[in-house]
């Protein structure tokens, strides 16, 4: 009777979870014990590994040269023009232009953010927003990141790397004593406003 009992026991141990999730309503949506856990509803909780690096160059040559001579002579009349002095004239105009000029950029930004699902489309994308704010002694740096994401370029332990995200918006941005200092100051930026 013993051996029975501890079996009953045993099997309604078993069971309970899947009792508990039919009458919470979740039923067919449970994940197998032998799948991944990746984000595919609304509320789901996504990591984003953003590795961004842009660079950019460009490079203007140009190089022009003009020049120009004119020379006109003339002597005196002949005949019952004798009364024309001696003339002339020599004129002689170079003109010599050489320009150039270059522009780098270099960004990069590497960083890990947790991002939630916001919307499911009717295809399956994922619609996720995020941010992340950490303060250091009084600064704060911001990041935020918005996109779509397909599920299956959703790794396996339910990551993505941040070019796989189709409209991503990233944004950086940081506020304090730092921020403050780095920038010109008031009278800086209105005369490169000016000029």
């Amino acid at each position: 009777m013993n051996v029975k009992r501890i079996l009953l026991i045993l099997a309604v141990l078993l069971l309970l979870p899947f009792s508990l999730k039919v009458w919470g309503g979740d039923f067919g949506q449970a994940k197998s014990l032998f799948t991944d856990i990746k984000a595919n509803r609304v509320g789901d909780i996504l990591t984003v590994l953003i590795y961004e690096q842009a660079q950019a160059s460009t490079k203007v040559e140009a190089k022009t040269e003009k020049s120009t001579k004119a020379s006109v002579s003339g002597g005196p009349g002949i005949g019952s023009l004798g009364f024309i002095p001696l003339f002339g004239a020599d004129g002689e105009n170079s003109n010599t232009f050489d320009g150039k000029g270059e522009n780098k950029r270099d960004g990069t930004l590497r960083a890990k953010m947790s991002v939630t699902v916001i919307e499911v489309r009717d295809n399956g994308d994922l619609i996720i927003e995020g941010s992340r704010t950490i303060g250091i002694s009084g600064d704060r740096e911001t990041l935020t990141l918005t996109g779509v994401v397909r599920q299956k370029d959703i790794s396996p332990d339910n990551t993505i790397d941040s070019y796989l995200i189709a409209d991503a918006e990233i944004h950086y941005t940081g506020k304090g004593n730092n921020n403050t200092a780095s920038r010109p100051g008031f009278v800086t930026r209105l005369i490169n406003w000016l000029f």
